[in-house]
C-alpha cells in the first residue's frame, strides 16, 4: 500500500494532476517527479487501528446530564381517596382535611397523594380500584420512605377505599401508618344497597389509630334521612377535628 505526500512548495493545482512524471494536461511540461515514500504496511494498520480506536472512543463518550434530584422523602404523607362524583384530586372535603393538617404539622413536611380511581357510582368495581391503587402506593411508600408516617383518609365512597386496604395489606405496613381519618363512611342500610353487598370495615388492627366520623342524619353513614347532611363535614368542623387527631398521633 502506498500513501502519496505532496509537497508544500510543489505547482499549482492544475499542474499537480499527473500520471507518471508526465502532466494529464498535454500542453503542460514534464514535472518534477513526485516523491513518492512507501509506508510499511504494518505501519498504516497500526496507524489505522489507533485512529479508529480514537474515532470510535470520541463517538462513545456521552455527556452526563444531572437527572434531577430525588425528591426526599417527607416527613408525613397523606394518602386521600375522594367521594363519589368528585373531580379527580383529593375532592373539597379531602382539601380541607389536608389544609387542616398542615396548619398543625408546622415545622413538618407533608405531601398527598390523592388515590387514582373512578369514584363512580358503579360503587363495588369503582371501590375495588381505588383500593388496588391505594394500597400500592402505601406499600411502596413504606417500603421506599420507611421514616414516613403515612395518614389514611377518605369521604364517603373514599373511605370505604380505605377501609378496604387497611384488612388487605401486609400486616407490618400498619407500622407506618400513624393515623386514619374516614368521613361519611358508608354504613348504612341505604349505603349498603348501592354497594350491592356487605361494606369494607375498619380492620382491628387499625381502629386504635382511627377516627370515624359521621355528620348527623348523614344517610351514607347513619340511617338519618338528611342528604344535605354529607356535604357538611368541613362547615361543622369534623375535617379539622379529624385532621387534630391526626397531628396528635405524627
Amino acid at each position: 500500500m502506498a500513501v502519496f505526500i505532496f509537497r508544500d512548495d510543489a505547482v499549482p493545482l492544475a499542474r499537480r494532476c499527473t500520471t507518471g512524471t508526465r502532466s494529464a494536461v498535454s500542453n503542460f511540461p514534464y514535472e518534477t517527479i513526485w516523491r513518492v515514500q512507501t509506508l510499511d504496511t504494518r505501519r498504516i494498520a497500526r496507524l489505522l487501528g489507533v485512529t479508529l480506536a480514537t474515532t470510535w472512543a470520541a463517538s462513545a463518550i456521552t455527556v452526563a446530564v444531572p437527572s434531577a434530584a430525588a425528591e426526599p422523602c417527607p416527613d408525613v404523607e397523606v394518602t386521600f381517596a375522594r367521594g363519589t362524583g368528585e373531580a379527580p384530586g383529593v375532592g373539597g372535603t379531602g382539601q380541607a382535611f389536608v389544609d387542616s393538617l398542615r396548619a398543625q404539622t408546622q415545622g413538618k413536611s407533608v405531601s398527598v397523594y390523592a388515590v387514582n380511581y373512578p369514584a363512580s357510582e358503579d360503587y363495588a368495581n369503582s371501590v375495588a380500584a381505588g383500593a388496588g391503587d391505594a394500597s400500592a402506593h402505601v406499600q411502596s411508600t413504606a417500603a421506599d420512605c420507611p421514616d414516613t408516617r403515612m395518614v389514611l383518609g377518605g369521604y364517603s365512597q373514599g373511605a370505604s377505599v380505605v377501609d378496604s386496604i387497611t384488612d388487605t395489606m401486609p400486616p407490618e405496613v400498619a407500622d407506618h401508618v400513624a393515623a386514619v381519618a374516614v368521613l361519611g363512611n358508608p354504613k348504612s342500610a341505604h349505603s349498603a344497597s348501592l354497594f350491592g353487598g356487605p361494606l369494607p370495615v375498619i380492620s382491628p388492627r387499625y381502629a386504635p389509630k382511627t377516627i370515624d366520623l359521621c355528620v348527623q342524619d348523614d344517610p351514607f353513614c347513619s340511617e338519618g334521612g338528611n342528604w344535605i347532611a354529607h356535604g357538611f363535614y368541613f362547615l361543622t368542623g369534623l375535617t379539622a377535628k379529624a385532621a387534630t387527631f391526626a397531628a396528635g398521633r405524627l
